[in-house]
C-alpha cells in the first residue's frame, strides 16, 4: 500500500491529548472500552475527512447562517428588544441555537482563535443568557406565550428536549475551553430540572417529557461536574417513564415510550428519534451506575431493532404519520421516514453500547448506519438536506413539499437535522478509536494521525486507510522508547462490515492472526517504530431480504464493503423508466470520478440490466404480462451520493430480471 499522505516524523510524546470528547465515561463506570480525548486524533485524508471538511468549511457557516437569520435567533432576541419578529416555528426553534453551539464549540480545536465563527456564536450563547430568568429557566416558546404556563405540555411541550441540547452545548464548550459562559447558564436551567423533576422534586408528581433527551445530556453534564444530582434526575426520569402518565394523546402512548417501563420493554416502539434517545440515556445511567439490569434492556431493545426494524442503510423509522419505528418487518422502501436524525441517534446509542459491551457489532452497526443513511443526509456541498431518507425514490414524484424532497432542501420547517448533521461531523473523529485495560481498539478506519498514552507510555499512531472504497489498512506504531515503553499490550483492528478474508503483516512479516470477536488482535511490545498491514478483501455481496419484509420480497441490495449501493435514473437510457430495471448481472467494481483527497474517488457497480418494458397499460391482468427486454450495462452510485446530480427516480433494492422473459 502506498503512502496516502506524506508527514514528518513525529516526535513521539510531544503532544499530550487532555480535551474529553462528547463522551466520557467516569473512572470506574461499568465501561470496559473509553474513548480518546477529542484532540487525540485528526483526520488527515480520505472521505471521512473530506466530508468534515466540508462540515467546517460549508456546513456550519451555512447552518449559523440560518440560525441567525430566522426563527431560533429571533425568537429568543424578542425576549430582550433586540427583534420585532413574531413569535414562529416549532416548539423547540432554540434548540437550533444549542446544536449550532455544540457543534462551534467542538470544531473550536480547530479553528484559530479569532475565527468569526466563534465570536458569531459567542454572540448567541450571550443572547440566551440575557434571555435566562433568574430562577435558571430558558425557553423562548413559553417565555414568548403569556398564554402557555411552563411544563404545562409534556406531550409537545418539548422543554426538557430543549434543555438537554442546552446541557449538551454546554459540555462541549466546557470541554474545549471555548464560549464563555455556555456552562453557567446551563447549570443554573439543569439545578431547576433537578430541583423540580429529580428524585426529590417539588414539580408534578411523575413528570416525563414526550420526548426523551434530557436524561443521556444529565449523564454526560454529571460526568463534566461531578454533581451526583444529575446523574439521579436522570435515573429518575428513566425510572418514571413507561406508566402512562402522559396519556394517549393522538399516536398512543407507546409513541412516547411511555406504555411499558424501560426494565420491561421487549422491543422498539413509537417515535424513532425519542426510542433511540431515550435508550441513549439509558445506557449511560447503565454505566455510570453499575445498573446491569438496565443495560440488558437497553441492549434487548436495541437487538429487537436491529433484528426486525432496520432498513439495509442503517436508518430507523418506516411511517410518515408519526415519525415511527413500525410493526416488524414494516420497511417499504418507497415509504421510508429513516429520519436524518434517527441515523444520527442511532449513531450516538451503538457508541455508548460499543464502549458498554466491548462488542464489535456495535462498531459494526456505527459504521453502517455512518456511510449509508447518515451520509446520504447531506449534499456534497455540504449546504443541502434531506430530512427523511427514503430508499425508492418512484419515477414521477411529486417532490415538491419539503416533507418528501425530489432532492436535498437547504433548510426546513422543523429544522432538527442539520444542526445535528454539524455537531456529529465536528467530532467525528472522537469515534475511531477507543482504549482499554489491554491497549487500543481502531474501531473505524479513516486516515488520521494519533496521539495518545498506554499503559503510561506516549504512542503515535498514523493510519493510512483505503475505507470505504478499497480493503487495504496500514497502521504505524511509534512509541517512546524508556521505562515502562516496552511493556506488552494489545493493538485490535476491526474488521470491517462485509470483511471475509483478510492478510496481515508487521513489519513486512506475514502473520498469521485468527479473527477474534470481530477484531484481528496483536499483543505485543510496540517499543520503537513498527509498520502494520491489513488487507481486506472487499466484495460485491447481494442482500436478500427476510422473506417478512414483504415490500422488496423478490429484490437483492448491492453492497460493497459497508456501503449500500442504489440505481439512480440519470444513468439509465434516456426514456427509460426505473420501476422497468431488473438486474441480470453484476460485473464488478469500477473506480468513479472524484475529486478531494488521496483515496476519495468513489468506487461504483457496473452491472447488466433490463429493462422489461410491458406491452399492455392495464393496471391489473388475469395472465402472465408480456414485455420487451433491453439488456443495457449501467452503473449503480453509492446510495450516499444520489440527487448530487439532478432530480430523479432512484432504487436501492432492485428486482431479479425474469429468467424467461416473454
Amino acid at each position: 500500500m502506498t503512502n496516502l499522505v506524506e508527514r514528518p516524523e513525529p516526535r513521539v510524546g510531544a503532544r499530550t491529548p487532555r480535551t474529553p470528547g462528547p463522551v466520557e465515561p467516569t473512572p470506574g463506570a461499568l465501561s470496559p472500552l473509553r474513548p480518546l480525548p477529542h484532540d487525540a486524533a485528526e483526520l488527515t485524508a480520505g472521505w471521512l475527512h473530506d466530508w468534515q471538511q466540508v462540515t467546517l468549511s460549508a456546513t456550519l457557516p451555512h447552518v449559523l447562517d440560518r440560525v441567525e437569520r430566522g426563527e431560533a435567533r429571533s425568537n429568543l432576541a424578542r425576549l430582550v428588544g433586540e427583534s420585532d419578529a413574531p413569535l414562529t416555528g416549532m416548539h423547540f426553534t432554540d434548540t437550533d441555537v444549542y446544536k449550532a453551539v455544540e457543534a462551534v464549540a467542538w470544531a473550536s480545536t480547530r479553528l484559530p482563535a479569532d475565527h468569526p465563527l466563534l465570536g458569531r456564536t459567542q454572540a448567541l450563547v450571550d443572547l440566551v443568557g440575557r434571555v435566562q430568568q433568574d430562577d435558571g429557566y430558558v425557553n423562548s416558546r413559553v417565555q414568548g406565550d403569556p398564554e402557555v404556563e411552563r411544563w404545562s405540555d409534556p406531550q409537545w411541550g418539548h422543554e426538557l428536549y430543549s434543555a438537554g441540547h442546552l446541557l449538551q452545548a454546554a459540555v462541549a464548550a466546557a470541554r474545549t475551553g471555548s464560549l464563555p459562559g455556555t456552562l453557567e447558564i446551563a447549570r443554573a436551567l439543569a439545578d431547576l430540572v433537578v430541583t423540580l423533576f429529580g428524585p426529590d422534586g417539588t414539580g408534578r408528581p411523575g413528570y416525563v417529557e414526550g420526548h426523551p433527551e434530557v436524561e443521556t445530556a444529565l449523564v454526560e453534564l454529571y460526568r463534566l461536574t461531578g454533581n451526583r444530582p444529575y446523574l439521579d434526575t436522570a435515573a429518575h426520569q428513566l425510572q418514571a417513564r413507561g406508566h402512562g402518565w402522559l396519556g394517549e394523546d393522538r399516536f398512543g402512548s407507546a409513541y412516547f415510550q411511555d406504555a411499558v417501563p424501560v426494565r420491561e420493554a421487549t422491543e422498539a416502539t413509537g417515535h424513532a428519534v425519542r426510542q433511540l434517545y431515550l435508550l441513549t440515556g439509558a445506557v449511560d445511567v447503565a454505566v455510570e451506575t453499575g445498573d446491569t439490569g438496565l443495560l440488558a434492556a437497553a441492549v434487548r431493545i436495541w437487538e429487537d431493532l436491529d433484528a426486525t426494524k432496520t432498513y439495509v442503510t442503517g436508518a430507523h423509522g418506516s411511517r410518515h404519520r408519526d415519525e415511527s419505528i413500525g410493526d416488524a418487518y414494516e420497511l417499504p422502501p418507497d415509504r421510508a421516514y429513516a429520519e436524518s436524525c434517527a441515523a444520527i441517534a442511532t449513531f450516538h446509542l451503538t457508541w455508548r453500547l460499543l464502549l458498554a459491551t466491548g462488542e464489535a457489532r456495535y462498531a459494526d452497526a456505527m459504521e453502517h448506519v455512518l456511510h449509508n443513511a447518515l451520509a446520504a443526509s447531506t449534499s456534497a456541498s455540504g449546504t443541502e438536506f434531506f430530512y427523511s431518507n427514503p430508499l425508492h425514490l418512484r419515477t414521477g414524484h411529486g417532490g415538491e413539499h419539503e416533507d418528501a424532497p425530489t432532492q436535498r432542501l437547504a433548510w426546513f420547517t422543523c429544522a432538527c437535522c442539520p444542526p445535528n448533521i454539524a455537531r456529529l461531523l465536528a467530532s467525528v473523529h472522537d469515534y475511531l478509536l477507543t482504549s482499554s485495560s489491554e491497549g487500543l481498539q481502531l474501531q473505524h478506519h479513516a486516515t488520521c494521525s494519533v496521539d495518545t498514552q498506554v499503559k503510561g507510555a506516549p504512542v503515535h499512531l498514523e493510519v493510512e486507510s483505503e475505507q470505504p472504497w478499497g480493503g487495504a489498512t496500514r497502521v504505524v506504531v511509534t512509541a517512546q522508547d524508556g521505562t515502562g515503553s516496552d511493556e506488552a499490550w494489545e493493538l485490535a483492528l476491526r474488521l470491517p462490515v462485509g470483511a471475509r478474508r483478510w492478510t496481515l503483516t508487521v513489519d513486512g512479516v506475514g502473520t498469521e492472526v485468527a479473527a477474534s470477536d470481530g477484531y484481528v488482535r496483536l499483543h505485543r511490545s510496540w517499543a520503537g517504530r513498527h509498520d502494520v498491514h491489513l488487507q481486506v478483501d472487499v466484495d460485491v455481496r447481494q442482500l436478500v431480504p427476510h422473506p417478512r419484509v414483504d415490500a422488496v420480497r423478490g429484490c437483492v441490495a448491492l453492497v460493497r464493503g459497508p456501503v449500500v449501493y442504489a440505481l439512480e435514473q440519470a444513468d439509465l437510457p434516456e426514456g427509460a423508466v426505473l420501476e422497468d430495471a431488473r438486474l441480470r448481472r453484476v460485473l464488478g467494481p469500477v473506480r468513479g470520478p472524484g475529486g478531494g483527497s488521496a483515496g476519495t474517488a468513489p468506487v461504483l457497480l457496473e452491472v447488466e440490466l433490463s429493462l422489461q418494458r410491458p406491452r399492455e397499460a392495464a393496471l391489473y391482468s388475469s395472465t402472465p404480462r408480456a414485455h420487451d427486454d433491453e439488456a443495457h450495462v449501467v452503473r449503480l452510485i453509492p446510495y450516499h451520493r444520489w440527487a448530487n446530480r439532478s432530480a430523479g427516480a432512484m432504487r436501492v433494492w432492485l428486482p431479479l430480471a425474469d429468467t424467461d422473459p416473454s
